[in-house]
């Protein structure tokens, strides 16, 4: 059982990976609907964004399916996620109300913290479902909004790779809650820039502008990434400075904390129910039904004789 949810697992993944590559990416190999939409005027991704955003919201159900149906337990997990999601849904309409300074978001840290405990597929489904439910709240509903989801679902779903470089230092006798935050933190500043640079990319290909920073068909690979580094170092590169570094401030202040709240609830909810053998629940030689307490079975009373 476990071989299938894993291989069920990977094929999620896997899909995930592909439709992400060909949503942030389909402008570059078709560059006519690039050229189009620029022309007219339009918002990049107006016209498929209804559809990636039925494809994600298609496999966080079976995200859930795949999660549920992997342990009894496993319901509690998806409601603890719930809870998690709200709470996370919260702190995004808090950033909404008051503007935080540059791209500092209070969001991502529960994200990477979650998937760090939970595995890859709670990881995915905080990361995707905590953009969905507080778009609804704030009102920030748009095109951008699938980008959104796959790119906080990937921070939540990486954040189970900060266990490799702890286990080698746990191997190596080094490790320590203290490495483990800054384990944690570190992943916090790498997805500070990360996922501004592809967040990027959604209306990217879709910019007019100076020849130097803006994509244009028919330029190679290399002058398209050139280009790009130019382009997220003038417009991106202050704004997610202020990401990682709120990344990894609310990490390394809230970490230990909130991570052993996360265990907590964790051991509860692991757990699994293994049937006993039937030796063992029954004894081989058990006093019959008629028997009193506490006695094994009576010998036949001996026969008297009357004479």
């Amino acid at each position: 059982m476990k071989r299938i949810q894993s291989g069920l697992s990977l094929i999620i993944f896997a899909l995930t990976a592909l439709l992400g590559v060909g949503a942030f990416l389909y402008p570059f190999w078709l560059p006519a609907v690039a050229q189009s939409v620029s022309a007219g005027g339009g918002m990049a991704h107006t016209a498929d964004a209804a559809l990636i955003l039925t494809v994600i919201v298609a496999i966080c159900f079976a995200v859930l399916l795949v999660e549920v149906q992997s342990e009894a337990v496993s319901a509690k997990a998806i409601a603890l996620m719930g809870v998690l999601v709200a709470m996370n849904s919260v702190l995004r309409f808090a950033e909404v109300a008051i503007p935080m300074p540059g791209g500092f978001s209070p969001i991502f840290p529960l994200i990477l913290l979650g998937g760090y405990v939970f595995g890859a597929r709670i990881g995915f489904l905080l990361g995707s479902l905590t953009i969905l439910a507080s778009a609804l709240i704030t009102g920030g509903v748009g095109p951008w909004m699938p980008y959104q989801m796959l790119t906080a679902g990937w921070v939540g779903m990486s954040a189970v790779l900060v266990r490799v470089p702890l286990r080698a230092l746990r191997r190596a006798g080094a490790a320590s809650a203290g490495a483990e935050v800054a384990l944690l933190a570190a992943f916090g500043i790498f997805w500070g820039f990360a996922y501004g640079m592809i967040m990027n990319i959604w209306f990217w290909p879709f910019a007019m502008g100076p020849s130097s920073m803006y994509w244009q068909p028919g330029i190679g690979a290399w002058e398209t990434l050139q280009r790009y580094a130019v382009f997220y170092a003038v417009t991106s590169l202050a704004w997610d400075v202020v990401a990682a570094v709120g990344n990894a401030l609310l990490i390394v202040l809230l970490g230990s904390a909130v991570l052993r709240i996360l265990r907590r609830f964790h051991r509860r909810f692991d757990f699994a129910y293994i049937a006993a053998p039937m030796h063992e629940v029954q004894p081989a030689h058990s006093p019959p039904a008629h028997a009193p307490r506490g006695q094994g079975a009576l010998a036949p009373a001996p026969m008297r004789s009357r004479a």
